[in-house]
């Protein structure tokens, strides 16, 4: 049996932040106090996106996103929704295995990441 799946990303688990980092080819992110705009100062795990002017920071307890590209002029929006996605990605493979489930994993040509996870002898 098939199941469609529709995620709303909070940023909770470092780990699977990390993981995403690394599978984007990015810096891993650094937790701390982090500038953005006009001083703006937010609290979490900041992460560089390419070409962008301020690091994006992950609060973990909150599950909130903090940046500013103002508008797409100091950092492209792919950028940022390839980083939700690769973190959910990541955060459900981690969760899967935990629970001792296999996971594999394929990207579509339109570039959603289907995942099948193995549960004990069926496919969920």
């Amino acid at each position: 049996m098939s199941h469609i799946v529709t995620i709303e990303t909070e940023v909770r688990c470092a780990q699977s932040l990390r993981a995403a980092c690394r599978r984007l080819g990015l810096a891993l992110p650094v937790h701390g106090e982090h500038k953005l705009y006009s001083g703006q100062k937010a609290t979490g795990l900041g992460v560089m996106l390419p070409d962008w002017r301020f690091p994006v920071v992950c609060d973990t307890k909150t599950g909130k996103v903090h940046y500013d590209n103002y508008g797409g002029s100091w950092g492209k929006q792919e950028h940022l929704d390839a980083l939700k996605q690769a973190y959910a990605v990541e955060k459900a493979k981690l969760e899967a295995r935990k629970q001792g489930h296999s996971v594999t994993e394929r990207v579509q040509a339109d570039g959603t990441v289907k995942l099948t996870i193995q549960v004990q002898g069926g496919a969920a």
